[in-house]
């Protein structure tokens, strides 16, 4: 996964033009997808407990998030194609340290076991995986709607959007690694995790009313990150004691899921402030987020075995 981040995104920083870009992204995310169905997999083989490797997951993917714009600003500031080659480099160094330094060994359970590329896809037919699953797409749409948008209505230069982003990253490693896992202990997991995907919704909610003040919006980007950050750890841990499948497979599955909202929103975010204003992509996502924590409240008691399960390990 990470050879073909670091080829593709070495292309994108020699693209001639746009459709050329978006072809070498889409081998990009090629990568990023079989990045993301195993990193987790190997990282719970590898750590005594599911929810520490969950939330050093999470963590390490806010702080690479948070730092990603400040540094993207950096390079883009020299030239567009500095942040792909900086991409690049960075996936290089990354592949190497892997190759490297990682246990030759599968962890705690080195057996290798075949495969099919339609297990991921078989495994939705457990009903709590597809629960989740609908879940992180629904909250995906929100989440994906402020990645994509706030910049635009923020009004910053490169380097002011990067500080704001990385108070966001900074709030969701924190929450990811510290928070999550005491909200866990006291409310259970799918209780804490309706609170914390209503908070976003209402955070979204008020950048949608108040889009044309600045510092309203700025805030909501940075407190929103408390609330990704643990809800990935939350929703993470909870796929992985879902269903009775391994969890590269159940982490497929959900990720397939997941990321169709991370697809559409941010395209969706743009058409809808072009056909409307800039007020609605930021209410729609909202709209999404919460249709979430009523799914996920009516389909509680297909889901509720995973504070049990989490509890016993």
């Amino acid at each position: 996964g990470l050879g073909l981040v670091t080829i593709f995104s070495l292309l994108c920083g020699f693209a001639a033009d746009i459709p050329q870009l978006s072809i070498f992204r889409a081998g990009w995310g090629l990568g990023n997808a079989t990045f993301f169905a195993t990193a987790m997999t190997l990282l719970i083989a590898l750590t005594p407990q599911a929810s520490t490797a969950v939330g050093l997951y999470e963590a390490a993917i806010g702080l690479g998030i948070s730092v990603g714009p400040l540094l993207g600003g950096w390079l883009g500031g020299i030239s567009w194609r500095g942040p792909f080659l900086g991409v690049a480099t960075l996936m290089l160094v990354a592949f190497i340290g892997i190759s490297a330094l990682m246990p030759k060994s599968g962890g705690r359970s080195s057996a290798r076991q075949k495969t099919s590329l339609l297990d991921p896809f078989r495994a939705l037919r457990h009903r709590p995986l597809l629960v989740f699953g609908i879940t992180a797409m629904l909250y995906n749409f929100g989440f994906f709607s402020l990645l994509a948008y706030a910049p635009f209505v923020m009004h910053l230069d490169e380097h002011g959007l990067g500080l704001v982003f990385l108070g966001w990253g900074i709030l969701l490693a924190v929450t990811s690694v510290f928070m999550a896992p005491k909200l866990q202990q006291r409310f259970g997991t799918i209780k804490s995790m309706c609170a914390m995907l209503l908070m976003f919704g209402l955070v979204l909610l008020a950048m949608g009313i108040w889009t044309s003040t600045q510092w309203v919006v700025i805030a909501a980007v940075i407190i929103a990150g408390a609330w990704l950050g643990n809800n990935n750890t939350l929703i993470t841990t909870a796929v992985m004691n879902a269903a009775p499948v391994e969890r590269s497979t159940a982490s497929a599955a959900y990720s397939f899921l997941r990321f169709i909202g991370g697809a559409i929103a941010p395209y969706l975010a743009g058409k809808l402030a072009e056909l409307y204003n800039p007020h609605v992509p930021f209410i729609v996502g909202a709209a999404f987020v919460l249709v979430s924590v009523l799914y996920i409240g009516m389909s509680y008691n297909r889901v509720k075995h995973v504070d049990r399960v989490q509890s016993a390990h």
